[in-house]
């Protein structure tokens, strides 16, 4: 299992999809998705693959991991290893393609 870890921006992005009514489909699909890359974070239905045009705050490699498939404005989650082993670093739970990253 790995432990995820959350910026404060994406704790402030997940509780946007938590307290709006309209998205909490989207939010559902987030937090399955969280659960399945803390089990895994190469499973199948991630789609997980490295986001070469963004690093993490130390030049860590970055990965886009699918919330939503085939859904206008799919979300995604942006995220790399670390800080520790067994740890993953949620850098931006976002819709796709738009992306703006704060550490």
């Amino acid at each position: 299992m790995f432990e995820i870890f959350l910026t404060n921006q994406t704790e402030t992005q997940l509780n946007t999809l938590k307290n709006d009514k309209g998205l909490q489909k989207k939010c559902k699909a987030v937090k399955k998705t969280l659960g399945f890359m803390s089990a895994n974070p190469r499973h199948k239905s991630l789609k997980t693959h490295e986001f070469t045009t963004l690093k993490g705050p130390k030049g860590e490699k970055v990965f886009e991991a699918y919330a939503e498939q085939a859904t206008p404005a799919a979300y995604r989650i942006f995220w790399y290893y670390g800080p520790g082993k067994k740890q993953i670093t949620i850098i931006a739970i976002t819709r796709h393609p738009w992306l703006k990253f704060e550490e």
